[in-house]
């Protein structure tokens, strides 16, 4: 059975000193879309990205980008985001940081954007469940945001299950963010998660090209979970 997923770099963890040839290099390997982290150091105990260097990537690339936006009050500055953005780019906020999220998720709508929420392990869906009627995109974080190489908090699976139902009633996409590593990609793409951001854990930092670690995950067989959950079913 043929298993389809997204793969987003996430650019935090990319070379800066050859931001241009990481680009490049990463178009080359296949993955599907540029991950933007921006923090503030308030929203979160780090700084990121900026919007300087998101446009910078945004102009070496026509893949999309996914934004995720990790700053206090976002909609007071969101206008300086969109207007470097393309319209079908992903902008995801945290519902926790802005006191009306509806209000600013509706003017990424309305720059032709796609409206996303991410989620802090420490959220419970039951808080974001009314927002899901309106984004099209929902990042869970496998980890508390800020740093890249954090551990994986297993019970954010409980909660990934919880949002696959929602999902079948509110039609949103559903991605995977932290501790990206094979053995879990292989588990929770095969019950459909839609896509996975890929930082330090299986694609920065190591000796492999991108291509090779690109062509690996995408040949993952994930049918002989679905052989064992047919075999179980006749036990």
């Amino acid at each position: 059975m043929e298993k389809k997923f997204k793969l987003t770099a996430s650019m935090m963890c990319a070379d800066f000193g050859n931001l241009e040839r990481e680009v490049r290099a990463l178009e080359a390997a296949g993955v599907d879309s540029f991950h933007i982290d921006i923090m503030d150091g308030r929203y979160v105990n780090n700084f990121a990205m900026s919007l300087y260097d998101m446009a910078a990537i945004a102009n070496l690339t026509k893949l999309p980008l996914d934004v995720h936006l990790m700053i206090e009050h976002p909609r007071n500055n969101i206008d300086l985001f969109l207007k470097e953005l393309r319209p079908g780019d992903i902008v995801y906020i945290h519902p926790e940081a802005e006191y009306h999220p509806s209000a600013t998720m509706q003017k990424i709508i309305d720059a032709g954007m796609h409206p996303g929420i991410a989620i802090n392990p420490g959220t419970s869906v039951g808080t974001i469940r009314e927002m899901l009627r309106i984004v099209d995109h929902v990042l869970v974080m496998a980890v508390n945001p800020g740093n890249a190489s954090q551990m994986f908090l297993p019970y954010v699976g409980e909660k990934l299950e919880q949002l696959m139902e929602l999902r079948k009633l509110m039609g949103f996409n559903l991605y995977w963010d932290g501790a990206c590593g094979k053995e879990r990609m292989l588990e929770y793409a095969n019950r459909g998660i839609d896509g996975f951001v890929l930082g330090t854990t299986l694609l920065f930092g190591h000796s492999t090209p991108y291509e090779e670690i690109i062509s690996s995950v995408r040949e993952l067989n994930f049918d002989y979970l679905d052989s064992e959950k047919e075999s179980e079913s006749c036990c």
